[in-house]
């Protein structure tokens, strides 16, 4: 573990637990040191790593603001719920930052994140999230999207974000696939999970992994010019005929990636 390690003997459970930390290292890991709060943390200027992962917080510390330096933010599985995080918003000494993390936590819509003008990934997952509104302020940087697991039921404001690499968006109560044309980079793609019946996949040039199964297919649009870079994988499950023999058909000749569209 980078920069901090538990005290020899000390009870994980405690509140007034000392955290040690080394001066010296512009990385802090503290996954998994049960904190309510980061009272008894050193927060460093020099810092570009923070992860918080695994801990207890229901708020952020009001010294993250001021770590200019700060490119990683991991909040992952804390208790962060929407107000928690409404002060990223004014926080303007964060905008170098690259990667913010708060999956599985207590939030329900998309935090304001308009202030990291140079974020490149952004993991909201496994939250209580039920529109994608508020995303259209995320910097057109943004290689890395994941809202899976939320409540999620349209595509929305993500038009903007041409540069993405990966969007994950499975176990959501999605029903459409909105036009992907803008998306001409992207290459992973997972919508699993969902309650789609027609997916159209033409502009996906860069596609090397699409994951579609767990939903209601009926017809799949632009599949034709993705068999020359992908691998097919199918699972055994009921399917609408004409699609499942057109699949068959394409197994045989994808080679360079893994796509599931089992329903």
């Amino acid at each position: 573990m980078d920069g901090a390690q538990p005290p020899n003997g000390s009870n994980p459970e405690a509140d007034d637990q000392t955290v040690e930390i080394d001066p010296s290292s512009t990385i802090l890991d503290l996954t998994s040191f049960q904190l309510h709060d980061l009272s008894s943390v050193d927060l460093s200027s020099s810092l570009t790593e923070l992860d918080l992962t695994a801990n207890r917080l229901s708020s952020l510390d009001p010294r993250i603001a001021h770590l200019s330096n700060l490119k990683k933010l991991s909040l992952r599985q804390n208790l962060i719920d929407d107000a928690a995080v409404e002060p990223f918003s004014r926080w303007d000494s964060l905008s170098a930052l690259q990667e913010l993390v708060l999956r599985d936590n207590k939030l329900k819509k998309i935090p304001d994140s308009g202030i990291f003008k140079n974020l490149l990934v952004f993991d909201v997952s496994f939250n209580e999230i039920t529109s994608l509104h508020g995303l259209s302020k995320v910097s057109n940087t943004l290689k890395e999207l994941y809202v899976s697991k939320n409540e999620v039921t349209k595509i929305e404001e993500i038009d903007h974000l041409y540069q993405l690499q990966i969007l994950e968006l499975g176990s959501n109560r999605l029903r459409v696939m909105e036009s992907m044309q803008n998306f001409t980079n992207l290459q992973e793609l997972w919508l699993g999970r969902n309650r789609i019946k027609v997916v159209n996949l033409c502009g996906l040039k860069c596609i090397k992994k699409l994951s579609l199964q767990s939903n209601r297919l009926t017809s799949m649009e632009g599949f034709e010019v993705l068999y020359r870079n992908c691998i097919f994988n199918s699972e055994t499950n009921s399917w609408h005929s004409s699609l499942y023999v057109r699949a068959r058909a394409y197994s045989k000749l994808m080679v360079f990636c893994h796509i599931e569209i089992a329903v």
